[in-house]
């Protein structure tokens, strides 16, 4: 997978032609609109953090709730999600296979580059109608609290469509002589206007639609790249045309609907945190401390490694901020003292994997949120599989070292005193955020305000602090962020929609109860699906997509939900950073400055003992349910 910034990669072609004035022009038009998108999303997400802090503050310091706060915040997360979804098309921050790609010939991969982008667009402009239809379709109603109208919710759906239509021309007009732009233009408008006369012709085909443009038509248009969301709503939108009467502002509702939950505000708010741990230091001195502890031992910064990803993954949440803030500062490290580079990168990647579960994670809280298991059960239900995937992992770790060189110094106990000190208040946030949700104090989206709060506060005054330039970029970054992963769950929900209202759903859930061996063969069965799915789909999309059709069938055959959650994230996990597919890998490659072709054979001892783990987490239900 990768995520290319199409702008610096394309400009100098815009600029050699006769007609450098419009490239020049569609430059400046392109910063304009995109500082007014940041500016505005960043603006509104502070905002939120605000009005969710003035929640928090009035339940618990004045035991007065404010029950219009929800309501208006959810609000503003639609827009900023929308606009984020904006900024990540134009920043080329949306997930998408480039494995397939990167194979091709320069030539070869120009053209399906080009068809990516002309499917991208017939896509948008497709859905530019029943954007404004739903506009009119929801104005009369009015929200419980506010009495605001639906309209301004669906008004921000069309504008985030406007503004990727408008950033994705762009991009085709840097990338494109003028003679080959015209002509994708000109093909675009032609399939939409035929898609506008098209009846729905394939119907008579039944469930083998269902393979046609959800099996081999989403593999189809995301091994060409197009984007993994994009892909999903591509399909769905073909299969809404061609084989039922359905209006597309059905999936338009759908989006907006998967854009608009409150519990999914806690990813753009974990995300921040996650940014704000990284860039007050507060997660380089947990590493130091840890380094200071236990590196000087025979594969020390190896478990160093182990240790900080599991304690910077319970803050962040994310496994690419994760890697980035570990990666650079051990890696270097690692390699002088010995470790095969191939160790660094298949650690920090199957690390990053079996921290999955470490609450709170963000693919805990999709999970809930799709599948409606507590996500205060989740939290709980992680923290034993997250332990039994790091003790296989040190195992591996313990077998590896022994050729690696012993570090004579002894521990540097006055060194080891002042890193505690120092990584105190980092140390700190982590159980905060455990407690306060294990307790029942708060909810996963006030644990994150809390969080952010006490970085703001902490990280200001212990830390290095953020500077207010470093604070609006965090902000923008967020938003980018948030807005690629909200549009896979909006997009990944539409589709998952479509497929159960096909009776796609029910037909799976009597396969997989059916399976040979009852539970047993189907948590099997489930573990190798999950472990392709998160290779090739990435983990999002894929607990999306399949999480609300089989959780149902789990518990059919007995098997906790939560149990089941936690063998799914773990068995996606070892697909998103298993090579060659999973991007995660691939990341871990770029954050540690590592060649992939030398680090691949090195994953394999990691990757089988992460395997061997979660069948034990599969096998003994009491590891994910004990606590509960």
């Amino acid at each position: 997978m990768d995520a290319v910034d199409h702008r610096a990669a394309s400009r100098p072609l815009s600029d050699s032609r006769p007609h450098a004035s419009v490239g020049r022009f569609l430059d400046a038009l392109e910063r304009a609109l995109g500082l007014v998108v940041d500016v505005v999303a960043a603006t509104l997400l502070t905002v939120d953090i605000v009005l969710l802090a003035g929640a928090v503050l009035a339940r618990y310091v004045f035991n007065v709730p404010i029950t219009w706060i929800e309501e208006l915040a959810t609000l503003i997360f639609l827009w900023f999600g929308m606009l984020g979804v904006a900024s990540a098309l134009r920043r080329g921050l949306h997930m998408r296979l480039s494995f397939i790609l990167s194979k091709m010939a320069p030539p070869l991969r120009e053209r399906f580059e080009s068809a990516a982008s002309l499917i991208l667009l017939v896509f948008l402009a497709k859905l530019m109608m029943p954007t404004l239809e739903l506009i009119e379709l929801n104005h009369p109603l009015r929200s419980p609290n506010l009495g605001i109208p639906g309209s301004v919710g669906a008004l921000a759906t069309t504008v985030s469509v406007a503004l990727m239509i408008v950033f994705l021309l762009i991009r085709m007009w840097r990338t494109s002589p003028p003679g080959r732009f015209a002509a994708h233009l000109a093909i675009a408008v032609a399939i939409v206007a035929a898609l506008e006369t098209t009846t729905p012709f394939m119907e008579g085909l039944g469930n083998a639609n269902l393979v046609l443009f959800f099996g081999f038509g989403v593999m189809v248009l995301i091994a060409i790249g197009v984007p993994i969301a994009f892909s999903f709503g591509t399909a769905t939108l073909l299969y809404f045309l061609l084989t039922t009467d359905l209006p597309l502002t059905v999936i338009v509702g759908r989006i907006n609907e998967g854009m608009s939950h409150f519990i999914l505000l806690t990813i753009p708010l974990f995300i921040f945190l996650g940014l704000q741990i990284q860039y007050t230091g507060m997660a380089k001195s947990m590493i130091d401390f840890v380094t200071a502890l236990i590196g000087n031992a025979r594969g020390g910064l190896s478990y160093v490694m182990l240790c900080a990803m599991y304690l910077v993954s319970g803050i962040s949440g994310a496994k690419a901020a994760d890697m980035a803030a570990i990666g650079p500062i051990l890696a270097p490290a690692m390699k002088e003292r010995g470790v095969r580079e191939g160790d660094v990168i298949a650690l920090l990647a199957v690390s990053a994997a079996a921290a999955e579960t470490i609450p709170p994670s963000l693919v805990l809280i999709i999970i809930g949120s799709v599948t409606g298991i507590s996500i205060a059960a989740l939290f709980i239900g992680g923290l034993v599989p997250a332990v039994v995937c790091m003790l296989a992992l040190a195992i591996v770790v313990f077998a590896r070292s022994r050729s690696e060189r012993r570090v004579e110094a002894k521990r540097d106990l006055r060194l080891i005193g002042r890193t505690f000190i120092v990584a105190i208040p980092a140390l700190l946030l982590p159980l905060i955020i455990r407690a306060a949700v294990l307790e029942g104090i708060a909810t996963a989206t006030e644990v994150a305000v809390i969080g952010i709060a006490y970085c703001a506060v902490v990280g200001t005054v212990m830390m290095k602090g953020i500077s207010l330039r470093r604070m609006a970029e965090m902000l923008v970054e967020t938003v980018a962020m948030s807005g690629a992963v909200m549009i896979i769950i909006a997009l990944a929900g539409a589709m998952s929609w479509a497929l159960t209202q096909s009776g796609f759903a029910q037909t799976l859930v009597e396969v997989m109860t059916n399976l040979p061996g009852g539970k047993a063969g189907f948590l099997a069965v489930s573990i190798l699906a999950f472990i392709v799915f998160g290779s090739i789909l990435e983990g999002i999309p894929a607990i999306v997509l399949f999480g609300p059709l089989l959780v149902p069938a789990a518990q059919t055959l007995g098997v906790h939900p939560v149990q089941y959650a936690m063998v799914v994230l773990l068995s996606m996990g070892l697909g998103l950073f298993s090579p060659p597919f999973g991007y995660g890998y691939y990341t871990a490659c770029a954050v540690a400055k590592v060649s992939p072709d030398d680090a691949m054979g090195n994953m394999i001892p990691y990757l089988l003992a992460l395997l061997a783990a979660i069948i034990v987490i599969a096998a003994f239900p009491w590891l994910s349910i004990g606590f509960l």
